[in-house]
């Protein structure tokens, strides 16, 4: 017999299948979109999650690491897996095994699947980061020539694409933006082998953002799970039909206590309740990705209204104040993140207490937390 925590992440497969689609529709005909599905899928569960955008009719799928990679393949994913943050070079066996993808950045990578495809008679399809303004993974755009250039002459090795990121592209008005994407697209040009490959720089805030970069390929993150990258702007400046956040994070009240005025709640005592006040402990604290530092700003809902955190919150534990509402009982349901009657909390109502983005709510609450999976 299994126990299950009192806290649960949902899912929504559906929804997971919408926001891919609406990506589609966004895209010129025959854009393939790449799914970044790293960090278990930003906390909503690698192998589920691609398995709902495979569903939705993805055929690209990108992890950061090879462990990643080889999970997923061998969860039944079929289709394209690129690994983007490099790998051991005694692990290069495993993407001919698997049959992934490597986007490289440095020669001795490349020189590592040279060998091994020559070893095994076969050969094996790259693509080639270069930094054209992240100033993160990836070849100077003034060494991309020269490297390109000795990468053609390695046996077993298929130059199959040219890849870089954008920094700004959740700012709309982003000139930086405009200018990498010049910059980017000069040295496609520049490449004798640019009619071959494949070319793709657009994040999620260059499919929503910045179209026109779309080129051979987009990578969708963020946006393929509801957010968008600039977060409650993004919402606001959308019209027509929207992504739907995918996540939604429940507790249980675990007991509810009345206290006198002035006394101290949680550790420091950093809350002094000024009335006589109802008090509901909540089995939630840092452990669960509820950060510390949401301690005395946060809220969460319950019986459809928002209640205050009081207190610091604990590794294990969390205080609100339910004063307002009467009758909360221990087993009542807590609505984290998401909704409950006609009151949401979102993934950024969260972010900006905490002076962070959705992308870091997401992993926290679904990467510390048992997840459950709804239509």
């Amino acid at each position: 017999m299994q126990s299950h925590s009192f806290n649960q992440v949902e899912i929504s497969r559906s929804a997971l299948r919408h926001n891919f689609s609406l990506l589609k529709r966004r895209m010129p005909p025959d854009t393939p979109i790449l799914a970044m599905v790293k960090a278990d899928a930003y906390g909503h569960g690698m192998v589920e999650a691609s398995q709902a955008f495979q569903e939705a009719g993805c055929c690209e799928f990108g992890v950061a690491e090879l462990c990643e990679a080889v999970r997923l393949r061998e969860s039944g994913i079929t289709r394209n897996i690129y690994v983007f943050l490099g790998f051991k070079l005694f692990d290069v066996a495993l993407f001919f095994e698997y049959n992934l993808i490597p986007v490289i950045f440095d020669i001795e990578s490349a020189r590592a699947l040279s060998d091994e495809a020559v070893s095994r008679n076969t050969e094996i399809t790259v693509h080639v980061k270069v930094d054209c303004g992240m100033t993160r993974l990836g070849i100077v755009p003034g060494e991309l020539g020269d490297f390109v250039t000795v990468l053609c002459t390695l046996p077993g090795i298929k130059y199959g694409g040219l890849a870089s990121h954008f920094p700004r592209s959740d700012e709309p008005d982003s000139t930086q933006t405009r200018e990498q994407f010049a910059r980017f697209n000069q040295l496609a040009a520049a490449d004798a082998k640019v009619s071959e490959i494949v070319v793709h720089t657009a994040n999620s805030g260059g499919i929503l953002y910045f179209p026109d970069s779309s080129c051979g390929m987009v990578r969708a993150g963020i946006a393929l799970y509801g957010y968008y990258p600039d977060g409650k702007n993004g919402i606001l400046r959308q019209s027509g039909e929207k992504l739907q956040p995918t996540m939604t994070f429940k507790s249980r009240v675990l007991q509810v206590k009345t206290v006198d005025a002035g006394t101290g709640v949680s550790y420091g005592h950093t809350y002094t309740t000024t009335r006589e006040t109802t008090i509901a402990v909540l089995p939630i604290g840092y452990e669960d990705g509820l950060s510390r530092c949401l301690s005395n700003k946060g809220e969460v809902l319950i019986h459809d209204k928002r209640v205050p955190i009081v207190g610091r919150i604990c590794m294990n534990l969390c205080m609100v104040d339910v004063s307002s509402i009467e009758h909360v009982r221990a087993g009542d349901e807590v609505v984290i993140m998401g909704s409950q009657g006609n009151e949401t909390i979102t993934g950024d109502d969260i972010a900006d207490l905490m002076g962070s983005i959705s992308y870091e709510v997401l992993c926290l609450f679904g990467n510390n937390n048992e997840r459950t999976y709804i239509e």
